[in-house]
C-alpha cells in the first residue's frame, strides 16, 4: 500500500498506543509540506523562488492529493503565483485532520471519540494496521542509521521531518544527536535527481521560513 508523505509523517506522529498525535503544530507543518512535495514530484504544481503555481491540474488518482491540488489551483487563480509560505500557513490547521481520515479510510488507523469530564469531545486514532508505519520507520532507519543511499521520496521524508524537526518522533528510541547530522546531510538532497533535489529544498526552505516565522509571532 503506497502512502503519501503527508501521510507517513501523521503516521510516525500518531500514538500507536493513544491515538493522540505528538507535537500537533510541527506535524501540521510536516504533513502540508509532505502533500505539496509530492503534488510537486507528480508534476501537478511547481515550487520556484518561494512561489508556488499549478502547472497540471490532471489528477493523480490519490484523494488526498487531488482534494489539495483544487484546492491550491482555487487559491492561486487563473494563471497564478504566490508564496509557498502562504500556501503551507493556509493549509496547516487542516492537514491533520485530513491526513488521518485518509489513514482511516485505508484501514491504517481507527477513530476513536470520548468526552473529557464528560463534556469535551475528543478524536484520537489508535494504530489499525500497522506494517506501512513499520515499513516507514525500518527505511528511515536503513537510510539514517545505518548509512543506505535514500531514494528521492525518503530524502524528501527526511528533509521535512528534518526541517520540522521530528526527530523524537521519526526515532523515538535513539537521542537527537545520532540522527540529527545524517538527516540534515540527506536533507541537502544529493542522492536525489535534479528536479527532485530542486523541489526538496524549496519545499523544505519554505517549512523551515514559515516556522520560523510562527515561532518569533507566537514568543513576541
Amino acid at each position: 500500500m503506497r502512502v503519501t508523505l503527508g501521510e507517513e509523517i501523521m503516521l510516525l506522529s500518531l500514538d500507536d498506543e493513544s491515538g493522540a498525535t505528538q507535537d500537533w503544530s510541527s506535524t501540521g507543518w510536516g504533513v502540508a509540506g509532505g502533500i505539496l512535495l509530492d503534488l510537486v514530484m507528480a508534476g501537478r504544481v511547481a515550487v520556484d523562488d518561494g512561489r508556488l503555481t499549478v502547472v497540471d491540474r490532471t489528477p493523480t488518482g490519490v484523494p488526498l492529493l487531488d482534494g489539495r491540488l483544487e484546492r491550491i489551483a482555487d487559491w492561486l487563480g487563473d494563471g497564478g503565483r504566490k508564496k509557498t509560505s502562504g500556501w503551507l500557513t493556509k493549509d496547516q490547521p487542516k492537514a491533520v485532520a485530513d491526513a488521518v481520515d485518509s489513514l482511516c479510510e485505508r484501514g491504517l488507523v481507527a477513530e476513536r471519540r470520548h468526552r473529557v469530564l464528560g463534556l469535551f469531545p475528543v478524536r484520537r486514532y489508535p494504530e489499525a494496521d500497522g506494517s506501512v508505519e513499520r515499513e516507514v520507520r525500518e527505511r528511515l532507519v536503513s537510510v539514517v542509521v545505518d548509512g543506505a543511499e535514500p531514494d528521492d521520496r525518503t530524502c524528501g521524508l527526511v528533509a521535512l521531518l528534518h526541517a520540522t524537526r521530528l526527530y523524537r518522533q521519526a526515532f523515538p528510541d535513539l537521542p537527537r544527536k545520532r540522527v540529527e547530522p545524517r538527516m540534515a546531510e540527506i536533507a541537502e538532497g544529493n542522492w536525489a535527481g535534479e528536479s527532485v533535489r530542486g523541489a526538496i529544498r524549496d519545499v523544505q526552505t519554505a517549512v523551515v521560513v514559515i516556522m520560523a516565522a510562527t515561532v518569533v509571532t507566537t514568543t513576541s
